[in-house]
């Protein structure tokens, strides 16, 4: 297996899924992590099958819908959303589902989230790859705890993980330590990066702080044994028009692909 460099279809809000497929294939990409969201084609296993046949490109992870935004996606059960979105990763060839830990008002969910997962993971073959979040900050000294149990994959036994560069920056968090803690479950990477501010920037690798080159360099040595994917996931709501949103998305593939040492396993 090659690890692969993908692009999260959340990279291109406010354009739809469909168009994170042309631009995918257009600039190069290896593959596209689909985030199951408000667009309702990202909802249809049908519809993005097709897309990846079209485009040739084939579909790393399923983003499961547990953004606050997307709490009724799916319905509001927040184990039904995780069984479809298992559906849909096995469909459409993904053998990995991108989840965040519940928020701390799911109690009933947040209960038994960390044996539940695993459950899911024996009885779908999927792997449910828990993301890590962060305290929201709501003064510079102090912040909230809103994730249970808790917004640090490392510290819970979860057999599958994902580091998100941007949200460390949140945490301030070093993504090195982090990667060490985890070893061999760290299945999936969200590349990005982020200045250490209260917002969840999602900013192109390497212009913020979080020393992503580093970073890539320390989980693609032979050492370390990564054998997961590597997602770009940027915000580009900025860009005016779509040869700036193409620019940066050409940027954060070209940073992956400098710093990354692609190869098999």
């Amino acid at each position: 297996m090659v690890t692969r460099i993908g692009l999260s279809t959340s990279s291109v809000y406010p354009e739809s899924t469909a168009h994170a497929f042309t631009y995918a294939a257009s600039v190069g990409y290896d593959a596209v992590e689909v985030m199951v969201g408000i667009d309702a084609l990202s909802q249809q296993t049908s519809a993005v099958k097709q897309l990846s046949e079209h485009h040739a490109m084939p579909i790393c992870a399923v983003h499961a819908p547990c953004l606050l935004f997307t709490q009724r996606v799916w319905g509001t059960e927040p184990w039904g959303k995780l069984e479809r979105s298992a559906e849909m990763a096995a469909e459409v060839g993904a053998e990995v589902v991108v989840v965040h830990p519940p928020f701390r008002w799911q109690k009933e969910y947040a209960r038994d989230f960390v044996n539940g997962i695993a459950a899911l993971e024996n009885s779908t073959g999927i792997h449910f790859a828990v993301e890590n979040m962060y305290p929201w900050r709501a003064t510079k000294k102090r912040g909230a705890e809103m994730y249970l149990p808790g917004w640090d994959p490392s510290q819970e036994p979860y057999a599958n993980t994902t580091i998100d560069l941007s949200h460390a920056a949140i945490a301030r968090s070093d993504v090195v330590e982090m990667a060490d803690r985890l070893g061999s479950r760290l299945r999936h990477v969200h590349l990005t990066d982020g200045t250490g501010s209260a917002k969840d920037e999602h900013l192109v690798p390497g212009r913020g702080i979080m020393g992503a080159e580093r970073f890539l360099r320390h989980i693609s040595a032979p050492s370390f044994d990564f054998t997961g994917d590597v997602v770009l996931e940027i915000n580009t709501r900025k860009c005016s028009t779509r040869e700036e949103r193409e620019a940066d998305l050409r940027e954060s593939l070209e940073f992956a692909r400098e710093h990354f040492v692609v190869r098999s396993v």
